[in-house]
């Protein structure tokens, strides 16, 4: 039965595949991309990596919190996008930016999510538990949830360079100082266990290792350390620049469109969800809403899901097909209260053409290699 429903997400993936060019004149992979302008690198103090890790994270965010959102400052842009910057060995620096070529047009207008009331039968799970279990080598081995892989400190990151890999910041620092575990980094590959091979003929799957790889440098944007007490979720985003290269496939990130241009208006995630440990759970759902930072959804999820790469399909008019690309990074649970009606949300932060230059930036060392589309 569990193969069945593997192969039921597996068609639903071919069946993407093959849907007319119903959005070959968008233009969303010409967004321009605003130039992010390293300044000054300044020596902070060491940090003393006492907050406790927490895989979840629950926010709460009203009417005037989603206009701050929605209206930021130049000067704010500045100072949530300068970065922190912290290494192995302890030692941590503050980089601040400029910006250029960036406007208004690079935020969508606001948005609210919906009002409407909706019981739930238990946190981060709406109504009946949509996930799925991926199981065997021919899945967790290979491309896209090969992708997926384990933070130490409890969360799921995902590739998205030969050594780089995105996960939620509050993974790694808690808004006031980073988490036990962020000196000491680790991410987990599932690996097969050569020498746990099982009979041909046995119906049992596999046996997967996981084979932990440390950590260079963790980088955080300032727009997650600022929010402190106020924990916002607009930059709960960190970057992990591995010791070593590994050698396997890694999802390419972009600028997420409107939902109206993404297939099915539907988004997906892998995560190693602590209720089901030891197992990679596969989701995907329905975009309820989205403002100028965040994806707001029902996706079932659970603790240890933080820090998923979320993707979607996306039209390539220069390839005449659709593909799977990162557009968020999975954060976790907020309460909305407009006009005095509560709702809650499973909640991703998207990738926004600032946050994209960013990122970029930190990957790839040089800022003219982040904007030439």
């Amino acid at each position: 039965m569990g193969q069945l429903r593997i192969l039921l997400v597996m068609l639903c993936f071919a069946n993407h595949s093959r849907v007319s060019n119903t959005y070959s004149n968008t233009t969303w992979n010409r967004q321009r991309i605003p130039i992010l302008l390293p300044q000054e690198t300044v020596k902070l103090g060491k940090p003393r990596f006492s907050a406790k890790a927490k895989p979840d994270l629950i926010t709460h965010c009203n009417a005037e919190c989603l206009w701050r959102e929605a209206h930021p400052s130049l000067e704010d842009l500045k100072e949530n996008l300068s970065f922190e910057t912290i290494y192995t060995n302890g030692t941590r620096t503050l980089t601040k930016v400029a910006i250029s070529g960036f406007g208004s047009n690079s935020l969508l207008s606001e948005t609210h999510p919906p009002r409407q009331s909706r019981s739930r039968r238990k946190r981060q799970i709406f109504g009946a538990d949509g996930r799925f279990d991926i199981r065997g080598k021919k899945f967790l081995l290979n491309f896209p949830f090969s992708t997926t892989v384990k933070i130490s400190t409890g969360c799921t990151g995902i590739l998205v360079s030969e050594r780089h890999v995105l996960t939620a910041a509050h993974c790694i620092h808690d808004g006031k100082d980073y988490v036990k575990g962020a000196k000491k980094l680790k991410v987990g590959f599932l690996i097969e266990n050569l020498k746990a091979q099982l009979p041909k003929s046995s119906k049992l799957p596999p046996k997967l290792l996981t084979r932990w790889s440390r950590v260079k440098r963790t980088q955080v944007p300032r727009g997650w350390i600022r929010s402190q007490n106020e924990l916002s979720m607009d930059y709960d985003y960190a970057l992990l620049e591995l010791k070593r290269p590994h050698n396997k496939p890694y999802m390419e990130f972009t600028v997420m469109p409107s939902s109206a241009q993404v297939a099915g208006k539907r988004i997906h995630f892998s995560g190693f969800d602590s209720d089901r440990p030891g197992q990679l759970v596969y989701r995907f759902c329905s975009i309820i809403n989205e403002t100028p930072h965040l994806i707001y959804q029902h996706c079932d999820a659970q603790p240890g899901s933080s820090g998923s790469g979320v993707y979607a399909k996306l039209w390539l008019p220069e390839k005449h097909e659709w593909e799977r690309k990162i557009v968020g990074i999975f954060s976790g649970h907020q309460w909305v209260d407009l006009n005095g009606v509560q709702q809650d949300y499973n909640v991703a932060v998207r990738i926004t053409p600032l946050k994209y230059a960013q990122i970029c930036y930190w990957i790839k060392g040089n800022y003219s290699e982040c904007y030439s589309n």
